[in-house]
């Protein structure tokens, strides 16, 4: 089955979702492990999380309260960790 071809793709957000996510660590002053630690996920999640992913190969695609969990220990909110460009949504 063909992939719909849309100018801002899935993958793509999820990958500056995950440079998002990194930015904010890095304005935050904290490790990965630390972050991971403080919203309630492991390590290894939230590292593929930065990559943009939830496995590999696979874009990232949160929980909302996971997404509400890192704004607030990265003190931002979730529409400043989202990027701006949103993704084709199939049927829309």
């Amino acid at each position: 089955m063909a992939r719909r071809s849309a100018p801002y793709d899935y993958d793509a957000f999820a990958r500056e979702l995950g440079l998002n996510l990194l930015r904010a660590r890095e304005v935050k002053g904290w490790s990965q492990e630390r972050v991971a630690h403080a919203a309630g996920l492991s390590g290894y999640t939230y590292q593929k999380f930065e990559k943009g992913e939830s496995r590999p190969g696979a874009p990232m695609n949160p929980r909302l309260t996971t997404l509400l969990a890192l704004a607030e220990v990265l003190d931002t909110t979730v529409e400043d960790l989202l990027p701006a460009d949103r993704p084709a949504v199939a049927g829309y």
